[in-house]
């Protein structure tokens, strides 16, 4: 692949956008190798765990200029619908039962962010930079990002962000919650790995099961959790993972 490089840690695969020239911007070709690139990971019994990183200096600049720039002058909503396409490269992400780590080594700009925002947890080096940037260019914030950066930061620290144009480095990010860790730049990937291996131990199926399980709860009330628990661990005590042990 051109805009996808794939490595192996173990259980765990690191997978870099690579598009220097444009700053790791996503455009339609790397949009299409993201996807192809979880299906055969996801298909891959021997992978646990997914981190996402960058060529350097950048994490991802965001959607292609010019594939913006293309829609911005389409005749009518049917054909801005095409703008969906963009959405796919983080989504794809997003959606995969795999645990996904985003190890932020610089600029995560717009749909950039929105990558970093689709993976599970963020891991951020000193010299990244989350910037929404979306307002600023005459953007509304799109593929969801509203929706995940509030309920990564709250409400005041997401309106800062996108409507006041506030960016955040790496401790910043941390600071508040917008990465769980950060560490010196020439750490980033070791502590990505690191952190994803604990999650690659989890059997492949529970960690899907959980990750589904919390997503769903977004949007229920707690005895509705409380419930939709109770039928997947119960489903989970009789897959032989958990050995049980008696009291007696």
């Amino acid at each position: 692949m051109d805009h996808v490089r794939v490595a192996r840690h173990d259980a765990v695969a690191v997978v870099t956008l690579v598009d220097v020239e444009r700053r790791n911007a996503m455009t339609a070709p790397m949009v299409g190798e993201i996807g192809a690139t979880f299906d055969a990971l996801e298909r891959d019994e021997s992978v646990g765990a997914v981190v996402v990183t960058g060529e350097p200096p950048a994490f991802c600049s965001g959607a292609d200029v010019s594939s913006l720039g293309a829609l911005a002058g389409a005749r009518d909503e049917r054909e801005r619908g095409g703008i969906a396409s963009i959405y796919e490269g983080f989504l794809r992400v997003r959606r995969s039962p795999l645990p996904t780590v985003a190890a932020v080594n610089g600029p995560a700009i717009g749909a950039g962010m929105n990558l970093a925002l689709a993976c599970d947890v963020r891991v951020a080096a000193r010299g990244a930079r989350f910037d929404p940037r979306f307002c600023r260019i005459g953007l509304h914030p799109g593929g969801g990002h509203t929706w995940m950066l509030e309920r990564s930061v709250g409400p005041q620290a997401a309106a800062a962000m996108v409507l006041f144009g506030e960016a955040l480095d790496g401790e910043r990010a941390a600071a508040v919650g917008l990465a769980w860790r950060c560490v010196a730049d020439d750490v980033l990937i070791a502590a990505a790995v690191e952190l994803a291996a604990r999650a690659a131990q989890v059997p492949r199926a529970l960690a899907a099961r959980v990750k589904q399980t919390m997503a769903a709860g977004r949007a229920l009330d707690f005895d509705a959790v409380l419930a939709l628990e109770i039928e997947a661990q119960t489903w989970s005590l009789g897959q032989g993972w958990f050995p049980g042990r008696s009291s007696h």
